[in-house]
């Protein structure tokens, strides 16, 4: 069994509004015998509540450390890029002073492996660096990393974390050929966002008062984050057409938070339009009900070429779900869904295409029943959470294990201070 370090900034368990993998697959790897702790910090959609700047719970075996940076997708980049740069200096701390068998960072940010280079390059322990976006690529292409010395040391940092890594693990096979445009030889495993089939399945009841808010109509699902990577007034602008052709039987709901949420809600007053909903932040637990009431869910980014690699929790929901992806992405997804036949894509932009398909999968009960089938059976197939920890579980372990096998892998025996206790989250 391995001790196993996480550096990872947005932790956050079923109770929060959050993507949960690091709980999901920590607390399989803790249940497997492994020693794992995770250091993250405090993410608005999390549920964890510090006691301090460090507090320390125990999280179904796991060790979590949080330390008190509070990040928000609705901060400016200068705001986040302080938190970015403060978690990395403080991380660093038990980068160098925690003994592992094997250190894990997940980014993005970037930042997030310099404690793991750190754990690597001073105590010699080996590193795994799992892509969740394509750092520094994605800012860069966004506008929000715009100086050439700032993207010149993110490069620089991207370079030589791949070259110091023991393994790469991408959340799509478009990332994974990202990661080997900037070093080819690396190893690369692909293991996208799972499909929690637990919270998440087809024939989920729905609560009564989930049920009243429906009122009988079809149900257009999204249920993510609201920000710069985000199209959220795409979602407005489909509304809008809905109700311009009269059709009042689809009601639009949106659960999430972000900086696009004031300007989406001002558009939704400027068209004048009552088939939309605003339901702001949920527990996952909660959102779970909204997925068993909904007909189809959305995925949409803006189209910028980087952006086609994302692999969202909301689609993995989805399929769990049993319920159609209606997705504007032109890249790994939308070649599962032809492949699977689990949704439909539509291009960017491509509104009344959109709203064609929304009727459509509303007045063809078997087709749509069909594409639910499917969707439910490749969530099942392929991205099985037990699965995908397992699979993850395993490259842990083989890294892990070229430590033990080393004649040049001692180190120290440093131990961190003590952590200020917490309260598990409620």
């Amino acid at each position: 069994m391995a001790k196993i370090l996480v550096f990872y900034q947005y932790y956050c368990t079923p109770k929060g509004s959050w993507g949960t993998r690091y709980y999901e697959f920590s607390r399989r790897w803790a249940r497997s015998g492994h020693d794992v702790t995770v250091v993250t910090s405090i993410y608005d959609k999390s549920d964890l509540v510090p006691r301090g700047f460090i507090t320390e719970y125990e999280i179904e075996g796991v060790r979590v450390l949080a330390v008190d940076l509070k990040l928000s997708n609705r901060h400016g980049y200068a705001r986040r890029l302080w938190s970015f740069a403060a978690y990395a200096l403080t991380a660093s701390w038990y980068g160098l002073t925690e003994s592992a068998d094997v250190t894990l960072v997940s980014s993005g940010p970037i930042t997030v492996g310099i404690p793991g280079l750190v754990s690597r390059w001073i105590r010699r322990t080996p590193l795994v660096v799992e892509v969740r976006d394509l750092w520094p690529e994605g800012p860069i292409q966004l506008g929000a990393l715009k100086h050439p010395v700032a993207i010149a040391l993110a490069r620089t940092l991207e370079r030589v974390l791949y070259a110091s890594a023991d393994a790469v693990v991408a959340l799509s096979p478009d990332q994974a050929r990202g990661v080997q445009s900037v070093r080819p030889s690396v190893d690369v495993a692909t293991i996208p966002n799972s499909a929690d089939l637990d919270l998440f399945y087809p024939d989920r009841p729905v609560p009564e008062h989930v049920r009243e808010a429906v009122d009988g109509k079809f149900v257009i699902l999204y249920a993510g984050t609201l920000g710069l990577v985000n199209n959220g007034m795409e979602i407005v602008e489909i509304a809008g057409e809905l109700a311009r052709r009269g059709v009042d039987d689809v009601k639009v709901v949106i659960i999430g938070d972000g900086r696009e949420l004031d300007e989406m809600k001002a558009r939704v007053a400027d068209l004048g339009i009552s088939n939309i909903e605003f339901l702001g932040l949920l527990p996952k637990t909660d959102v779970a009900d909204w997925f068993a009431a909904s007909g189809a869910t959305l995925n949409g980014v803006k189209p910028i070429e980087v952006l086609s690699a994302c692999s969202p929790n909301k689609v993995f929901d989805s399929f769990a779900a049993g319920r159609v992806v209606l997705d504007n992405t032109t890249g790994w997804i939308r070649a599962l869904l032809e492949r699977t036949g689990a949704g439909i894509s539509y291009a960017p932009g491509a509104i009344e295409d959109a709203v064609d398909r929304i009727v459509e999968l509303k007045d063809d009960r078997a087709g749509r029943e069909e594409m639910q089938r499917r969707a439910h059976e490749l969530a099942r197939a392929e991205f099985s959470r037990d699965k995908l920890a397992e699979r993850f579980e395993e490259i842990l372990a083989r890294v892990a294990r070229r430590l033990s096998e080393s004649p040049s892998s001692k180190r120290a025996p440093l131990r961190p201070r003590e952590a200020s206790q917490g309260p598990p989250p409620s």
